[in-house]
């Protein structure tokens, strides 16, 4: 059986669990809690170059890195879910919005969290505003550039980066208002049951957040 090594609060491990929740696939996971298994971190430490996960475990293949693992099972594990679209010009198109969710959404969101944490819970409010600056760039252009195109079915590897992407990053900069096809985006993820089992198992960890997590979702 597969195994998924991460933790529930983990945007990254949504990532991961998001198409495994969508195709029913079978799984096991392992747990990277700092409270318990730390025969599971121990592994995540030794498995991937810079300790992160999640990591996947499948038989004698060990994949790191979240886009990597959802690839791996559209290729390995495949069901219902269109992970990767199969004309080559649309995964390419879907690839570069992974690429937009994950490097200037979710990374960017993670920049305040990080602060946070270094100013031990007194941030950079430098850092805190250049992030957030940047968050409403990407809002914006990702505003624009849905209404001019299409995303790919759900579940997608868009899927699986856009929505705990939008998820957290809206705790942080709340998306704006003249921003309706990115909001309706966010609560059309946060619909989808494999997205909405995430949340849920996501839950009792809420108080993880360093920036404190509001009180919606």
């Amino acid at each position: 059986m597969l195994q998924i090594y991460g933790h529930p609060f983990s945007s990254y491990t949504w990532k991961a669990l998001i198409p495994l929740y969508a195709n029913g696939t079978p799984f096991e996971f392992r747990s990277v809690d700092p409270g318990e298994g730390a025969d599971n971190g121990e592994f995540v430490a030794a498995a991937h170059p810079a300790g992160k996960f999640p990591v996947l475990v499948d038989g004698d293949t060990t994949v790191v890195e979240a886009t990597a693992i959802v690839e791996y099972l559209a290729v390995h594990h495949p069901g219902p879910a269109p992970l990767i679209p199969p004309d080559p010009a649309q995964a390419a198109t879907a690839r570069m919005i992974d690429r937009v969710f994950d490097n200037y959404v979710m990374n960017t969101a993670t920049r305040v969290v990080l602060a946070y944490i270094v100013g031990n819970g007194t941030p950079d409010p430098t850092e805190v505003e250049d992030a957030k600056a940047g968050l409403r760039r990407s809002y914006h252009w990702l505003e624009d550039w849905l209404g001019a195109n299409t995303l790919p079915p759900h579940v997608s590897l868009v899927t699986c980066a856009a929505a705990p992407a939008l998820f957290y990053a809206d705790w942080i900069e709340p998306i704006p208002d003249d921003h309706p096809r990115l909001k309706a985006l966010r609560a059309e993820l946060l619909a989808l049951p494999s997205v909405s089992r995430c949340v849920e198992e996501a839950r009792p960890f809420r108080h993880y957040f360093p920036p404190g997590a509001p009180d919606r979702d």
